[in-house]
């Protein structure tokens, strides 16, 4: 299965699949627009826009980390087979299915640290345990009240002033919505993995990576010229 092969089996599946689609070329489109607009306001009018290189920043660490999870639904990380293609094919089933588990642990570890690095910004408790959570540490320091260097804040999102900020009004808008992709992320990620595991174990795909790559193009290359 290559990234280009990935078909959703069920209704949900399509829909997910399309969200995550768009998401990903909205964000691209964002940043896209952003910076032109900059540039010709910069060029032209002599202005700027002073909150878009801040945002640009902040959409490409979205499209990036979101990114990351989508690449591991449609397996088009790329990886090293040299050694697993020149084993038996049981030994290949069993050093996969270790990479897996590896890799799942590494997403459980990388959630953990998630959480606790964006829970103070969302006024919320950090988990204790070195490794692996053990409860929530009440002595976590409130950092909710941190805002973004020049984003302005949006009227309709000032809800959360009572929640966040202890009522107080924030004049930026505030860095828990732009680092809530970290946690997002770190979930879909460990979400994304374990699925392949169990298609994996299914023996509905053969790796965690997509392999062969170049091979694909060219075969896939050709067979379009042949066609045309």
């Amino acid at each position: 299965m290559s990234a280009h092969h990935y078909e959703p089996k069920t209704a949900f599946g399509r829909f997910v699949h399309a969200f995550e689609e768009t998401s990903l070329a909205l964000l691209l489109g964002l940043m896209t627009a952003i910076t032109f607009v900059n540039v010709i306001l910069r060029y032209i009018f002599n202005s700027s826009l002073i909150w878009g290189l801040e945002v640009v920043l902040i959409l490409f660490a979205w499209l990036v980390l979101y990114g990351i999870t989508y690449g591991f639904k449609i397996t088009s990380h790329l990886g090293v087979d040299a050694v697993t293609n020149i084993v038996p094919r049981s030994v290949k089933r069993v050093l996969v299915l270790v990479s897996a588990a590896v890799c799942l642990a590494y997403a459980f570890l990388l959630m953990k640290g998630a959480w606790d690095y964006w829970a103070p910004f969302a006024g919320l408790e950090k988990t204790t345990g070195r490794w692996f959570p053990t409860g929530f540490d009440e002595r976590t320091r409130d950092q909710a009240w941190y805002i973004t260097e020049q984003i302005p804040m949006l009227d309709w999102l000032r809800f959360m002033e009572p929640w966040l900020n202890e009522g107080e009004r924030y004049d930026k808008f505030p860095r828990v919505i732009p680092y809530a992709i970290i946690p997002i992320s770190a979930l879909l990620m460990f979400v994304r993995i374990a699925q392949v595991t169990r298609r994996i174990i299914k023996g509905e795909q053969e790796s965690l990576i997509v392999s062969h790559e170049a091979e694909e193009a060219v075969e896939e290359a050709a067979a379009t010229a042949g066609k045309g």
